[in-house]
């Protein structure tokens, strides 16, 4: 067992998409005998799943898995449903529209913990107790992550990776060229750092960022950089103080950076965020370890072809080295799939050993299984794996661990309040009524 995990839209869609629930009399056994193939017969002749991998390293990584799923299910059709946004902005809209129709994908993505949830409650995913045992998944993953992934004793989603959200990226030229010789230890350094970038070298952005989630993600690791692991999980137990002096000072952090980007600089996504520190026009950019993906995947994949410590270099994010900010991308069972056998063939492939080692080093993310081949994971991907296994871990706020739906639509409008008018009293305490009102 690597570790122990201490913790666990803004769109309207624009209409219900129709799913087309054909079925077939073909059968098609999937071949092999590796945890992962045994499945038994797929009696489908199509699968349809729904993420929002569209861009980078992830698409890429989509790709892989799905075209070594077609060889061991030849006869299914697979259907991307994919659906532009990072993090799920648009996607998760998309997908309760159609929950809500009862036009359920087969299988859709989410993030391991709180977020998923509200599927449970409402009865909108299937247990998956069995199929676990079935494929052997019940000792290929850690029992302290099958524990945050259930809900009331049972299991409901196949974990297909370990991110870590707080990662500093930087422009290695950049930032030497500014008189900073080593990554910021604490966020009172990395302002410093900010600092020295602005009065050095006026026409690069100290930091960059995208559109609001990239805010929220920014602001996660500020408040873990200044409260530490243990004060940023307590913010999520019940009777937790949003209106600790602490929680005023880091969201005062915060402010302060985002003070060296003006507004007319937010980019329209994380990857033109990401990409200004490859391009030299930012030095630095706090985003999660998918952005590792982007930078190195191929160009012809959607990545930069990007070289680790020579084109970008990375460390934990200022204050929180021996910490690891976690998340996990899962996919479900859909009650109701209509194509349930070649839905179950789809979460066989995204939870055996081969899936996991094709999708993550493209991904940029860790294997969620304890059995990985160690030789596929070089560059940040070897950083990674040491320190997940070493380091304090947290709950990602942003990305769903921590916080069901409802705290967290309440932080999003709170934040999205914070950058209009800057006001830091107002924002904590919107954060004091959101934990009071949605805490569970």
């Amino acid at each position: 067992m690597r570790g122990r995990l201490s913790a666990v839209v803004a769109i309207a869609a624009a209409g219900a998409l129709a799913l087309s629930a054909c079925s077939s009399s073909k059968s098609n056994k999937p071949s092999g005998t590796s945890p992962g193939n045994n499945t038994g017969a797929v009696t489908d002749s199509k699968v349809e799943v729904f993420s929002w991998w569209t861009g980078g390293g992830e698409a890429a990584g989509l790709q892989a898995l799905i075209a070594d799923y077609k060889k061991k299910n030849s006869g299914v059709d697979f259907v991307n449903a994919a659906v532009a946004g990072g993090a799920g902005t648009n996607a998760k809209a998309v997908l309760q529209s159609r929950l809500k129709a009862n036009q359920p994908p087969d299988s859709f993505q989410g993030h391991a913990g709180a977020e998923l949830q509200d599927y449970i409650k409402a009865g909108q995913v299937e247990p998956l107790d069995d199929f676990y045992q079935q494929q052997g998944l019940d000792k290929a993953f850690p029992q302290s992550l099958r524990d945050e992934i259930s809900y009331k004793g049972h299991i409901y989603s196949v974990p297909a990776n370990i991110h870590r959200a707080n990662v500093l990226w930087f422009n290695p030229q950049v930032v030497q060229k500014a008189g900073i010789t080593s990554a910021p230890t604490s966020v009172a350094d990395f302002i410093a750092d900010l600092d020295k970038v602005k009065q050095t070298q006026p026409d690069v952005q100290p930091i960059s960022v995208g559109d609001q989630w990239t805010t929220e993600h920014l602001w996660e690791t500020v408040m873990i950089g200044d409260l530490g692991a243990d004060g940023w999980n307590a913010l999520w137990k019940s009777g937790a103080n949003w209106g600790d002096p602490k929680v005023t000072q880091a969201i005062n952090d915060f402010k302060k950076i985002m003070s060296y980007v003006p507004s007319s600089q937010y980019a329209a996504d994380w990857q033109t965020a990401a990409k200004a520190v490859i391009d030299g026009k930012a030095a630095y950019n706090v985003m999660g370890d998918w952005a590792a993906g982007y930078f190195t995947s191929s160009v012809a994949s959607g990545g930069l072809a990007k070289t680790a410590k020579t084109d970008f270099d990375w460390a934990a994010a200022p204050g929180t080295d021996g910490v690891y900010d976690w998340l996990s991308d899962s996919f479900t069972l859909a009650k109701g799939a209509p194509h349930p056998s070649a839905a179950k063939a789809w979460l066989a492939e995204i939870g055996s050993k081969d899936g996991q080692d094709i999708f993550n080093p493209i991904k940029g993310s860790i294997p969620a299984r304890t059995d990985e081949d160690k030789s596929k994971y070089t560059g940040y991907l070897s950083w990674a794996l040491d320190e997940w296994g070493k380091d304090k871990l947290v709950g990602s706020f942003y990305h769903g661990v921590v916080a069901n739906n409802a705290w967290h639509n309440d932080i999003d409008n709170a934040e999205g309040q914070f950058l209009k008018d800057w006001n830091v009293d107002s924002f904590q305490k919107a954060l004091v009524n959101a934990a009071q009102q949605d805490a569970d």
